[in-house]
């Protein structure tokens, strides 16, 4: 079964310029929910509204970003539903799980993601201490990057961003090489999706952990965002806005430099300053 392509959509806007008033065509970024259900034991773990489009990526990557699975061999199978008492059109909006046999994962901590979006209620302290309890490690300080290398990412960002330029309305997340060449980018309604999708791409391909490279989302840097590159050993996060309280919190205790406010030639660090190297 394959996915039908259905990232933007046409719509008929009214431009008022000037004082006249004008219909030209344009447009949307779609915006539909996605169902993530693991077959065994049968459960739906997360509803998420997203873009359409690598569906598969983004359940593997959150998973993988919310300790379901470790690697690439945990998941035995994925696919879109097939269940006939469901709309065929909205089968495309569920994507079924089958996990390898004999793992049992703690399945507790997903309740949070039934409709999660990226101001899920967490609390802060049990939030950080659920990533150490799952493992996530604190990322070495090997690599370290001129401000040079951190200037040249929103451009190449924005170069990447191909839906973008078609709606105006999607987020976006980039993995860069350690000299800052973009290797990968995914786009989505949401900034948490757009990384889940990243990462799962990753994941998909072996290419993970991210240890010496460095992500940029587009928007702001949340604590999703910083969990999600926790996990997956991001050692520095940029983004273009600020970050959250709960974002600083999660990327010092990691070890992860954070950088907010990346616009021109200028960029504010946060957390970890001894990766960005002052010639």
């Amino acid at each position: 079964m394959t996915k039908p392509v259905g990232s933007k959509s046409k719509a008929t806007v009214w431009v008022v310029e000037n004082g006249k008033m004008r219909s030209r065509s344009d447009h949307l970024t779609t915006e539909e929910p996605l169902e993530i259900r693991l077959l065994s034991p049968n459960r739906t773990i997360a509803v998420t509204m997203r873009t359409p489009g690598a569906d598969f990526e983004l359940a593997a990557g959150f998973l993988y970003s919310e300790g379901v699975i470790s690697c690439k061999k945990d998941i035995q199978r994925m696919s879109y539903c097939v269940d006939e008492s469901v709309d065929g059109e909205q089968r495309y909006n569920i994507v079924n799980v089958e996990l390898k046999e004999g793992l049992s994962p703690d399945l507790q901590p997903l309740e949070r993601h039934f409709f999660t979006n990226s101001a899920c209620g967490v609390c802060g302290k049990t939030s950080i201490a659920a990533l150490q309890m799952r493992g996530c490690s604190v990322i070495s300080p090997g690599l370290t990057v001129t401000p040079d290398i951190i200037y040249s990412l929103p451009d190449q960002l924005r170069a990447a961003q191909g839906i973008f330029t078609a709606t105006g309305g999607l987020h976006a997340a980039a993995v860069f090489d350690s000299r800052g060449q973009i290797l990968n980018l995914r786009e989505d309604v949401g900034r948490h999706n757009a990384l889940d999708k990243l990462i799962g791409t990753a994941l998909l391909a072996d290419e993970l952990p991210f240890n010496d490279h460095i992500v940029m989302v587009s928007g702001r840097s949340s604590f999703e965002i910083l969990q999600k590159s926790a996990a997956a050993g991001v050692p520095i996060v940029c983004s273009v806005s600020a970050p959250s309280s709960l974002a600083v919190s999660v990327a010092q205790e990691f070890g992860i430099t954070l950088i907010g406010f990346l616009r021109g030639e200028r960029f504010n660090v946060y957390t970890k300053c001894e990766r960005i190297n002052i010639v």
